[in-house]
């Protein structure tokens, strides 16, 4: 069934309005007519059914039928720090990381960032890439859509680690820890317990270099503050990928690929 998120101010308790491209999606793409039944979400801890009662120009009214559980958020809050990769490579992992699980998208600027950011052209991307993250959330049947936050320095993400209880810094030259290998032994001391959960997140960023990968020396200071570098296994990965595959891995290990959890 088709999945709308709507904003919060436009719920009450018997009827929810959706508007702008939504509602046009539902009349004129959908063709939607009363009665049809759709799944309205407030992005936060709501997701109902409704039966559509109006359709007017730009606006749909419809009923609440009842509310629905929700199975479609991670129990780990999963950051995806990328630098920024040319083109169009960050829509493809916005859009597939919100896919698999991630919660929120953290862009950042690093030594071998190639791509010129223009602050002038920020607030338009930002839009755009929310619109890929709200539509991928949407056909993904998640709950919430993720955060995408504004470009950081590298000297702002590393002061970011302190929030999280794992980093796992990508870097194709390490020999040491591989992925599974830290994501195990965290995912079974620190997760799955409904108990743990609900009572704390547990905040793990995955941080992915450009095309060039990382300096040395940031891969020492990633450490020095707190990251554990890791490898993803013995191919070399182009940036968009090495994103999707280390967020599939945690979400494997933290059991999100089991159909029948919760």
């Amino acid at each position: 069934m088709q999945r709308y998120f709507v904003p919060a101010d436009q719920f009450d308790e018997q009827e929810v309005r959706i508007t702008g491209e939504d509602a046009r999606h539902i009349s004129r793409v959908m063709r939607s007519r009363i009665g049809d039944q759709v799944i309205a979400c407030n992005g936060q801890s709501l997701d109902v059914l409704v039966e559509i009662t109006e359709l007017a120009e730009g606006v749909v009214t419809a009923s609440i039928v009842e509310r629905l559980e929700q199975h479609g958020e991670p129990v780990v809050f999963v950051t995806v720090a990328q630098s920024l990769p040319k083109a169009d490579k960050m829509e493809s992992v916005i859009q597939k990381c919100t896919e698999i699980g991630a919660s929120s998208f953290l862009p950042f600027l690093s030594e071998r960032t190639v791509v010129q950011y223009d602050e002038r052209k920020e607030v338009k991307r930002i839009q755009r890439w929310s619109k890929i993250a709200k539509e991928a959330a949407e056909q993904s049947h998640r709950s919430r859509v993720p955060q995408v936050d504004s470009p950081v320095s590298w000297k702002q993400l590393l002061k970011q680690f302190a929030d999280y209880d794992l980093i796992c810094f990508c870097y194709e030259k390490e020999n040491g820890h591989q992925l599974r290998d830290v994501v195990q032994p965290f995912a079974e001391s620190l997760l799955l317990t409904k108990e743990t959960t609900a009572a704390k997140a547990i905040r793990v960023m995955i941080v992915v270099g450009p095309e060039g990968g990382f300096s040395e020396q940031e891969v020492e200071a990633a450490e020095a503050s707190g990251a554990i570098v890791t490898g993803l296994g013995r191919r070399i990965l182009r940036t968009e990928t090495a994103a999707m595959t280390a967020l599939a891995c945690i979400m494997y290990e933290t059991g999100e690929m089991n159909a029948n959890k919760g």
